[in-house]
């Protein structure tokens, strides 16, 4: 079931994450001199890294051309993920060596979720309502896409994760009620750390 963002419903311009009533939020011109958009609390480091400014500053640089493409709903899908500081893969190389093909193709698509701004984005949401269940679940077909769930009991979102793409990693899906999903989708075979990271279980043989 595909939710749909109700146009006077205020959400993240960079993680697409309805924003709750009453959250406080800053206001960034993306290019520094068109319309503001809001940015979540968790969202307001990346949106000052990607040169972002900020309602107010005294300044206004330049930001290249190519970031002004698009606003409102598709400006999170502007950025290269960035694996952040001190991050590191979800398996070691002695372990990669074991793994099938399908296996390898999960665990690159938790490296790039975590590379990700999202990756934040879930930890901030997990302080408030606790530990998710996650899955990460190949889409068949011919392309080589890949789909990580997290599930809260109150709200799920979905990330689709398509190696080689410019933007290899999107909001695809979100909901409030578990129930909404496939069942393709719950079977857990990740679980989700204290920052966000997501780590499939294969990762730990």
């Amino acid at each position: 079931m595909r939710i749909t963002r109700n146009a006077v419903t205020p959400t993240c311009a960079i993680c697409e994450r309805t924003l709750l009533l009453g959250e406080r939020v800053t206001r960034y011109a993306p290019d520094g001199r068109d319309a503001l958009v809001d940015v979540c609390p968790l969202c307001q480091e990346a949106a000052q890294n990607h040169g972002w400014v900020k309602e107010g500053s005294p300044s206004t640089p330049t930001v290249a051309a190519d970031r002004r493409r698009g606003r409102g709903r598709g400006l999170g899908k502007l950025f290269e993920p960035r694996r952040p500081p001190g991050a590191e893969p979800v398996a070691a190389e002695p372990i990669l060596r074991r793994l099938s093909e399908p296996e390898l193709a999960v665990v690159d698509a938790a490296d790039a979720f975590n590379a990700s701004d999202y990756r934040r984005t879930v930890g901030g949401i997990a302080k408030s309502l606790g530990e998710p269940r996650a899955s990460i679940v190949t889409l068949s077909g011919s392309n080589a896409d890949l789909v990580v769930t997290v599930v809260w009991d109150i709200s799920w979102y979905q990330y689709r994760i398509s190696p080689g793409a410019v933007q290899p990693v999107r909001l695809a899906e979100r909901g409030h009620d578990p129930s909404e999903l496939d069942r393709a989708f719950t079977s857990w075979n990740a679980r989700v750390q204290d920052d966000g990271r997501v780590v499939p279980e294969i990762a730990r043989l």
